[in-house]
């Protein structure tokens, strides 16, 4: 397989959720569906809910990863410092 296909792969099909906000600020994690509009991710014992707050950044077949923005909405319980 060449570079050039190995990379237009990597672009079409690789997608990121920059998470904003929140116990989980500034991390990047998988994401599978592009157009989803919530992230539910565990958090300690509890579970932090953001939800996507921005267009699908990098769509194009060789600008990298796909990526899209989630700012945090709740989480399921009470998110206490000692919980970092």
């Amino acid at each position: 397989m060449s570079t050039a296909r190995r990379t237009q792969d990597y672009g079409e099909h690789m997608a990121i959720a920059r998470l904003h906000d929140g116990p989980l600020d500034g991390q990047i994690l998988p994401l599978e569906d592009i157009e989803q509009d919530r992230l539910i991710a565990p958090y300690g014992a509890t579970q932090v809910i953001y939800r996507r707050g921005s267009a699908a950044a990098n769509t194009g077949a060789s600008d990298g990863p796909t990526e899209v923005g989630f700012w945090f909405v709740e989480s399921s319980d009470d998110i206490t410092p000692s919980d970092d």
